[in-house]
């Protein structure tokens, strides 16, 4: 078994369509830091789905739904630490808008 710790998702703006961030391709993933930061001047939010392969991301998989962040606020998304993600799961997500909330993940791959 071999263990790599991973920027999952490198800093990148949240898109206000439903967007696969990472995929967990032939390994299992455990996501250990997922931050947002809201770059703008309003209210934006954010909501993230873990979604299993073969499945889309709904409600069935919705783990954060619309986290609300201040101009300027930072979320650490402490639900989301130790999540495990198998092989083809992937992470998904959506903001209220476009170019508002930047987002990173970093976990760790198994193999």
């Amino acid at each position: 078994m071999t263990v790599t710790a991973k920027n999952l998702v490198p800093a990148k703006f949240v898109a206000d369509t439903q967007t696969t961030q990472y995929t967990a391709s032939n390994v299992t993933t455990i996501i250990d830091k997922f931050t947002a930061t809201n770059i703008s001047a309003s209210t934006a939010t954010i909501s993230v789905n873990l979604v299993t392969q073969s499945y889309t991301a709904d409600s069935s998989n919705l783990i954060v739904k619309a986290k609300s962040l201040t101009a300027g606020e930072t979320y650490i998304f402490p639900e989301l630490v130790g999540h495990i993600l198998p092989s083809g799961g992937f992470i998904s997500t959506i903001a209220s808008a476009a170019s508002a909330i930047n987002m990173r993940v970093s976990g760790r791959e198994v193999s």
